[in-house]
């Protein structure tokens, strides 16, 4: 689908689909083991889902995203680990209109009509957000960077990862803030995703799993660190408040609209799960128009890109962590400031 070779996404083969996750049919897939054909018609799957997959599911559409993740019919399978986020060659005026549009027509400057003329904390959260996901997104394109084509060498890009993030104290403090958004919403949805139906056909495939968001959830040195990551509690509390937080929703679904806009395979694949990821913690933390117990609707689409997210941005902050010492510039400062809180 895509003209650049590192920009295509490598779908699934047969054997790698979770059998429960099928649904009986008559002709069967091609029984070859296909390689990454970069989009040609050979590579296409099979897209049925067969109901029991979705058994201790709920099946409701995430009021904070535009697609409807209830409709299975064009889902495909992908191996995330056959495609990492990185360096694809995107990039040019394709690429920045996307971002512009997200920023100018999504996150302009709100203003809540307090009497005392202060801003409320709200109007800066969708920009936070946002900034903190286009943080980690850089980190992770110039932390696995094509640095040599004809040889095809990939590495580290520490210039451009400065030049994009880690000379602005404030893309590493949004970045901060979206982990600890994203984390805190892992934390309140902890009874529903420990007792969550991982089911894929591979009892010790699913055992493991279950064991690892065990020990997530409950982590000694997560809930040391950070015992309330983020307080929604002490939001909208702002004479708009309400209606600010409906702005925000309609907002953020255009943002998700956008995403199917990007150009590129691989980076459209990875922003829309990044973005559906982003979505399910809102939907977790900010309830609209009263709607309540929105933990009990997660469908598995959601945790996947809900725990997908958790991990980009808890590597990018790695690699932050990480590259704080290499510059003698604010970031030492800043980082300083930032674990001396947490």
């Amino acid at each position: 689908m895509c003209h650049l070779r590192d920009c295509s996404v490598c779908e699934c083969p047969e054997h790698e689909f979770p059998e429960p996750f099928k649904r009986p049919f008559s002709r069967g897939l091609p029984s070859d083991d296909f390689v990454c054909q970069e989009g040609k018609a050979e590579a296409a799957v099979d897209r049925t889902i067969d109901t029991k997959a979705l058994r201790g599911w709920i099946e409701t559409d995430n009021p904070w995203t535009n697609d409807d993740e209830t409709d299975n019919a064009d889902m495909t399978y992908v191996n995330l680990l056959l495609n990492p986020e990185r360096y694809t060659g995107y990039i040019g005026p394709s690429a920045r209109r996307i971002w512009d549009a997200i920023y100018t027509e999504n996150c302009p400057k709100l203003y809540c009509a307090d009497p005392s003329g202060e801003f409320c904390q709200e109007e800066k959260i969708l920009y936070k957000l946002i900034s903190g996901l286009h943080s980690s997104i850089s980190i992770h394109i110039a932390a696995d960077y094509l640095l040599d084509e004809a040889k095809h060498l990939w590495g580290q890009n520490l210039t451009l990862m400065y030049d994009r993030v880690l000379r602005y104290p404030d893309r590493i403090s949004n970045l901060y803030f979206t982990f600890l958004f994203v984390l805190r919403a892992v934390t309140k949805a902890a009874d529903y995703l420990e007792q969550a139906e991982y089911d894929t056909g591979n009892p010790e495939e699913d055992l493991k799993t279950k064991s690892l968001m065990t020990q997530l959830l409950y982590s000694p040195k997560v809930q040391a660190a950070c015992p309330l990551p983020f307080d929604e509690a002490k939001l909208w509390k702002c004479q708009r408040g309400p209606e600010l937080k409906q702005q925000i929703q309609r907002q953020f679904k255009n943002i998700s609209a956008l995403m199917d806009c990007v150009g590129c395979e691989k980076c459209r694949l990875w922003g829309k799960l990044q973005v559906l990821g982003l979505g399910t913690a809102l939907k977790i933390l900010l309830s609209v128009n009263g709607q309540e117990n929105l933990v009990q609707t997660l469908q598995r689409n959601e945790v996947n890109a809900l725990m997908s997210l958790l991990h980009q941005l808890s590597e990018s902050i790695k690699f932050v962590h990480e590259m704080g010492p290499t510059y003698p510039r604010p970031l030492p400062r800043l980082l300083a400031r930032v674990f001396g809180k947490r």
